[in-house]
């Protein structure tokens, strides 16, 4: 059962490797000249006077990088970045930030008043490339009421990360109280014309929730705030600052659809769910198994995603008699925080096989792409049929580490943390079941 845990690592690993964030800016974009072609529009460069750029997120200096190489040194640009690390290699021009994650801090804070600034400096002369990915939400912020600090601020982010809400509800709430989230930064600058390109590590069709969305219409209301609220009891761990503004009633509607912000403003999706899928799916096929690709559980709660996506390898297995298989799905499993240990939800969603497959022929692994989990230091975690035994020899009692969250030091134990460091990517989590085929039945002879 160890050869199907390493495989596992393997498939993660070589899966990872295979996302350039570079070729695929080279790939779904094209120069030709002066005139930039994006999948819905033809932009001429050479209509502007100045260009400028922000990257927020995790995968922001791959993006800067790969636009620098794509615009060649033609079209010089400058603007602001804010990513969780600093840079290996600066882009001359850009300002750096190193802003908090998965909440907010003080570089966070001035990141969004820098690319405030920038913004209130652009017009109709002025071309803004926005490079967004994953963890965006958190990197830049600054709130619509001046009245709160960044105190506050802080307690309602660690309120949203710890609530079990899917990553939606958490951006409804992020979008209507922030200065720079739910299409304000492209209504900071309503007559410059903007392309937004984007690492997506939301659901496809939900675009508007990658980084809280800074530059695309808001589908969701005011209404939806409240909603939300009372749903995942928030209420009473909100800041009383941001409260009495909810209760006051000042809480404006966010841009819609239509709104004259969005005129001269186009989008992108360099990567997203299947640029995940297609390497995992071929790594994984190129390794012996019989594969299949499932994204239902995406939101799901872990323990119901993991009851789900085991029964889906086992049916799998039953067609594909004598042969090794595999499931891989991605996206977030719901995970609330009701311990104070460390992990996060892909240690969690392993914990929470660990009983189920013990004894079987298979192996787990859950990570996030962008190699953080949680408060943890590592990616996710993998476990097999035997982690439950060795477990126990060791004092370690699996039900009671994921009542207190703390999958993370349970693995740690183990040695069976997945560890990365920063990717400098995001696409969303990777499972990966693998399981050794079942015997083929030998037919009775006469």
């Amino acid at each position: 059962m160890a050869e199907l845990k390493l495989l596992a690592r393997r498939i993660f690993q070589e899966t990872i490797s295979a996302i350039d964030i570079s070729e695929a800016m080279q790939r779904k974009l094209r120069l030709d000249g002066t005139v930039l072609r994006l999948n819905d529009a033809e932009v001429d460069l050479r209509a502007f006077a100045n260009v400028r750029v922000i990257a927020i997120g995790k995968a922001a200096h791959a993006m800067v990088e790969g636009l620098a190489s794509l615009l060649g040194g033609e079209f010089r640009f400058n603007g602001v970045v804010s990513a969780p690390t600093p840079p290996l290699l600066a882009v001359g021009g850009m300002t750096y930030f190193v802003g908090g994650h998965p909440t907010p801090d003080e570089q966070s804070w001035k990141a969004a008043e820098a690319i405030l600034a920038l913004l209130t400096e652009c017009d109709e002369k002025t071309v803004v490339f926005f490079l967004l990915s994953g963890g965006g939400s958190a990197l830049v912020e600054l709130p619509l009421d001046g009245r709160q600090t960044l105190e506050d601020v802080r307690q309602l982010h660690r309120a949203l990360v710890t609530c079990g809400a899917p990553i939606e509800a958490m951006n409804t709430v992020r979008k209507h109280v922030s200065a720079v989230k739910g299409g304000r930064l492209a209504a900071a600058a309503v007559s410059t014309t903007k392309i937004t390109l984007a690492v997506s590590d939301v659901p496809a069709g939900k675009e508007s929730a990658l980084a809280s969305g800074p530059t695309l219409p808001d589908p969701t209301t005011v209404a939806d705030v409240q909603r939300v609220a009372e749903e995942f009891a928030l209420r009473e761990k909100f800041p009383a600052s941001l409260l009495r503004w909810m209760d006051e009633g000042r809480m404006p509607e966010t841009p819609k659809e239509g709104d004259a912000a969005f005129a001269n403003a186009h989008f992108s999706l360099l990567l997203g769910l299947d640029d995940l899928f297609h390497p995992a799916h071929h790594t994984t096929e190129a390794k012996g198994f019989v594969a299949c690709c499932d994204n239902t559980t995406d939101d799901w709660p872990v323990e119901k995603a993991a009851e789900y996506l085991l029964a889906q390898l086992e049916d799998i297995r039953r067609a594909n008699p004598g042969q090794r298989v595999a499931v891989i799905a991605d996206g977030e499993v719901s995970s609330p925080v009701r311990g104070k240990g460390i992990g996060g939800r892909n240690a969690a969603f392993v914990l929470a096989c660990v009983k189920k497959i013990a004894g079987k022929k298979i192996a787990v692994l859950s990570a996030g792409t962008d190699g953080l989990d949680g408060n943890s230091p590592a990616a996710g975690a993998v476990a097999d049929g035997e982690t439950l035994e060795r477990g126990r020899a060791i004092g370690l009692n699996a039900r009671f580490m994921f009542r207190e969250s703390d999958s993370y030091t349970y693995f740690a134990r183990l040695g069976d943390t997945i560890i990365t460091g920063p990717t400098g990517n995001n696409l969303r989590d990777l499972r990966i079941l693998l399981a050794e085929g079942k015997e083929k039945k030998q037919k009775k002879s006469n």
